[in-house]
């Protein structure tokens, strides 16, 4: 996931006021560092992002964005 991407998805969890909108936010996010984490090095390279910033990213908490 790109930068960009994830700065979207943060501007969109912090706009989420209601419980159902946070719990899906936080899937989302949940969703999309399980994803990142299953990328190899090749597509890591392709979206701009060192194999170190994508493990940083994985091993943060969903609820931290």
């Amino acid at each position: 996931m790109s930068t960009v991407s994830l700065q979207r998805l943060t501007l969109h969890a912090r706009n989420a006021v209601s419980l159902p909108g946070r719990i899906l936010t936080w899937m989302a996010v949940r969703r999309s560092r399980i994803a990142l984490d299953h990328l190899d090095a090749r597509l890591l390279d392709d979206i701009g992002i060192s194999s170190a910033q994508a493990k940083a990213e994985t091993q943060r908490p969903f609820w931290d964005f």
